[in-house]
């Protein structure tokens, strides 16, 4: 899974497999079992949880989502499988929230830089807010960027669990 170049933070991918989805299942729910100390997994239904515990956890440690879905056209004996690789849902909550009070004070002190324009008054402070808001996004965006590098060699060890896990026999 390469996408060191990719601008998006949350990385996907997609797999088919020529099992119905209980046999996958079942596959994902004996590894939760047996799994090492250093994994947690929670499985729901059709929906895995897949994450670093434990003393490697960091607060840039990535989260593997994975959804087992049927695939349409094999009489419900293929699975596709839906993968995507995020920080954890506290953290992500969290940069949300950071960019929708970024993006509301950048359109307030829009709005007041256009009516102090309107009538004629100064829009320095304003504009400069504005523009502090800009290099915040961006700021934000590095720091996505650098959690994301840093999770590498964690998405690396969960996909090679997943791929364990989805290449075991019953």
């Amino acid at each position: 899974m390469e996408s060191h170049n990719d601008i998006r933070l949350r990385l996907r991918f997609y797999k088919d497999i020529d099992e119905n989805i209980e046999q996958v299942r079942q596959k994902f729910v004996d590894y939760a079992q047996h799994i090492s100390p250093g994994f947690l997994m929670k499985i729901r239904n059709n929906h895995i949880q897949f994450t670093i515990h434990g003393a490697k956890q960091k607060y840039w440690s990535p989260h593997l989502s994975i959804e087992l879905e049927e695939k349409e056209g094999n009489e419900k004996n293929a699975t596709h499988i839906r993968g995507l690789f995020g920080p954890a849902q506290t953290m992500w909550t969290f940069f949300i929230f950071l960019h929708f009070i970024i993006a509301g004070i950048f359109l307030v002190f829009l709005m007041f830089s256009y009516s102090d324009w309107v009538v004629h008054q100064p829009i320095k402070g304003d504009l400069l807010v504005v523009s502090l808001m800009v290099v915040c996004w961006v700021l934000l965006y590095i720091i996505g960027r650098q959690t994301r590098t840093n999770g590498y060699g964690q998405m690396e060890e969960l996909e090679v669990e997943f791929t364990k896990i989805i290449a075991s026999s019953k």
